[in-house]
């Protein structure tokens, strides 16, 4: 491990001027690239005291070996610059995001001589249109296969394309309409190219003239009696509604727009984006990251919007390739002109970018992507309206899509032995951690306090062993009493059931009494196996209580920890300073999970309890008046207000309710009467002073 000191510069030798900085460890190699507006500010915060850090920064600081800059005329040079680099680089200090899956697009290969459409993955190559991307790929090859109908295009792979030129015979897509085979001469080069930027333009957005040139065409033939024509233009309307309408509208059709949201956690994040393009949700996609430094939102949704546009702009081909190439098929052409999208990226890129959280660079970035789209570009947050509506569902599934990449990464048996292991480690446990509790307590200013037990066994969650506790008199006065409480409850029955079992294994003889043998179903264990390790939800005061506990019962064999919210730190009892777990690692993101299920299980668990304390009625208290006999009360009182207030021939009136019944509610109703000391006759209903 280096030490800082080692290779920081002189504070006089930093420029103030905006820059790129790159940190490289002893090999050289590039950990981290960063931008500044001012180099001498950002690059002396790195090397505060090691204390002071925080874990990622202090772990980078630690690797790296040495820390260069270049200074820049601009903060949109740096960002453009700090892309580049990281890009090259791939610094492993830096946030990087991968998709989730790779996404199909359906891909019209505009640069080969006879274009064809085919559904594809993977990188994007020059002179090939991408409409997508779609979340199925069985979406696309349905979309395509209606479109198919209309627009017969080539659709068949090089081999099959090449092996029906040398017969002269078709393939089968030409026998059913499917493809106007120019592979055999049935149509020329240049028509089936005009045929293919009609393709383009209805998967652009651009369907209604289309739909309504074939309903012409369907409607002049059935007023020519051709019914067998206009049945197939009217299947072949049917076709392109199908294929238009599969991607709903949500917006006006002048709005072309990609709505970014991000989702995240300590360790993770994850960013889902729908592209609207002419009012339609015409694709989407995510990305999952691991949080390896310390940031924000904002800081995430600008590094993601650098890799998703910048990669794309780099894939692209540019204008004036597809504008020479749009003059050649047009002088080529012998048929009406048509409108031909003249730049790719103006489709990659559109006018407007919208994200879920405001991003501190937004005028450099936008700066940046209206020069590569060739137009303004505009970054915005929606707050009201149609849009605001939309990016709450692209919020919503990349909720769900973090939550998925969770229950996937907990489900891998590999990832959960290394979890486990490494955290054993970590803490330096003689056992293998089989059983982990936690705890949690729950509350809102200091009433109706309880708190969760959750177990983990094997790294995944046993639900049926979960435990709630309710926390009542002097243990709710704080956290760490109710702490105390719940974690010496919880091991006094362990105890009990030791010296329960022992008893019954103890050596008898003769022949077993049937009737002692315990069969009750409800008279099982509450509680199973002690667990290795308790982990308690709070830092070190909240551990000291559940130590303290342990030590009271005589329970030395079960190891305390403590995981602490805000910076993520494991406490350990009578340690001065915690145990750091790297942020990506394993061990890390298993403590995070058993600690947020437990607090969410005591959450919801205390927002029980609070719901039915804020509805508890007199009427509860009642003796031997059910939920039946309660609505028959309010029924005929109306509220318990009147009830209180009424005579005992009155609440005879009740049905179901008799002298004796009656009696005691009357007598329950004034038991706690501050005016008088009343007693009731249970005999006669007579109230006596």
């Amino acid at each position: 491990m280096a030490d800082p000191r080692t290779y920081r510069p002189a504070r006089g030798d930093i420029p103030t001027d905006p820059g790129v900085y790159r940190f490289r460890d002893a090999t050289g190699r590039v950990i981290y690239v960063g931008k500044a507006k001012n180099l001498r500010n950002r690059l002396s915060s790195y090397f505060a005291p090691l204390h002071s850090l925080a874990p990622k920064t202090r772990t980078m600081v630690t690797t790296a070996a040495g820390v260069e800059w270049v200074v820049v005329s601009s903060e949109l040079e740096s960002l453009q610059l700090e892309y580049t680099w990281i890009k090259q680089f791939q610094p492993r200090f830096n946030i990087a995001y991968r998709d989730d899956k790779s996404y199909p697009y359906l891909a019209v290969t505009m640069g080969e001589k006879v274009p064809r459409a085919l559904v594809t993955r993977g990188t994007k190559k020059k002179g090939t249109r991408y409409f997508g991307p779609y979340s199925q790929a069985w979406a696309i090859r349905e979309t395509l296969d209606a479109v198919l109908r209309v627009f017969p295009v080539r659709s068949c792979a090089p081999g099959v394309y090449r092996r029906a030129e040398r017969s002269g015979r078709p393939c089968l897509l030409g026998y059913i309409g499917k493809c106007t085979a120019p592979c055999v001469g049935e149509i020329s080069q240049e028509d089936h190219r005009a045929l293919v930027e009609d393709l383009c333009q209805f998967m652009a957005g651009r369907a209604e003239p289309f739909i309504k040139e074939l309903e012409e065409k369907m409607m002049a033939a059935a007023a020519v009696q051709d019914f067998e024509t206009a049945a197939a233009r009217r299947d072949d309307v049917d076709a392109l509604r199908k294929a238009f309408e599969r991607n709903a509208v949500v917006l006006s059709d002048a709005v072309d727009a990609d709505f970014f949201a991000l989702a995240d956690d300590e360790l993770e994040a994850a960013v889902q984006v729908f592209h609207v393009r002419g009012g339609r949700i015409r694709g989407q996609r995510g990305w999952v990251t691991e949080k390896v430094e310390e940031t924000d939102s904002a800081h995430l949704l600008e590094a993601l919007l650098q890799q998703v546009y910048g990669e794309g702009a780099a894939d692209s081909i540019t204008g004036a390739e597809l504008k020479a190439q749009a003059a050649r098929e047009e002088r080529g052409s012998h048929h009406r002109p048509r409108t031909v999208e003249l730049d790719y990226r103006e489709d990659l890129i559109p006018r407007t970018v919208l994200v879920s959280h405001p991003v501190q660079e937004a005028e450099q970035l936008e700066q940046w992507l209206s020069e590569l789209r060739g137009s303004k570009v505009t970054i915005s947050t929606p707050q009201r309206g149609d849009k605001a509506h939309l990016m709450a569902t692209v919020q919503e599934n990349a909720r769900q899509a973090l939550a998925l990449h969770k229950s996937r990464r907990a489900g891998d048996i590999t990832t959960r032995s290394a979890s486990l292991q490494q955290l054993q480690e970590a803490l330096d446990l003689p056992d293998a951690l089989m059983r982990i509790e936690c705890y949690d307590i729950s509350h809102v200013q200091g009433t109706n306090v309880v708190a969760s037990m959750v177990v983990f066994e094997d790294g995944l969650p046993r639900k049926a062993e979960y435990r709630k506790f309710s926390i009542t008199g002097e243990a709710a006065r704080d956290d760490t009493a109710a702490m105390y409480d719940v974690i010496h409850r919880r091991f006094s029955r362990h105890l009990a059931q030791q010296e329960e079992q022992q008893q019954e294994c103890a050596p008898t003889t003769g022949a077993l009494d049937p009737d002692s043998l315990d069969t009750d179903p409800a008279a099982r264990k509450r509680f199973a196996y002690p667990p290795n390790l308790v982990v308690v939800d709070g830092g070190p005061p909240q551990v000291a209580a559940a130590s303290r506990a342990l030590e009271d019962l005589g329970v030395v064999d079960v190891a305390v920890v403590g995981l602490a919210k805000r910076l993520e730190e494991v406490w350990v009892p009578d340690d001065e300073f915690p145990v750091i777990l790297p942020r990506a690692s394993e061990a890390l993101y298993l403590m995070q999970r058993v600690r947020d299920e437990a607090h969410r299980f005591a959450i919801t668990f205390h927002r029980a309890k609070r719901g039915k304390s804020m509805i508890a009625s007199v009427l509860d208290e009642l003796p031997g008046v059910g939920p039946a006999k309660q609505k028959a009360l309010l029924k005929h009182f109306g509220s318990a207000k009147k009830l209180k207030s009424a005579r005992l021939e009155e609440i005879q009136e009740v049905p179901g309710f008799g002298p004796a019944l009656a009696a005691k509610v009357m007598a329950a109703i004034h038991q706690d009467d501050d005016t008088a000391q009343s007693a009731v006759n249970m005999a006669t209903g007579e109230i006596m002073d």
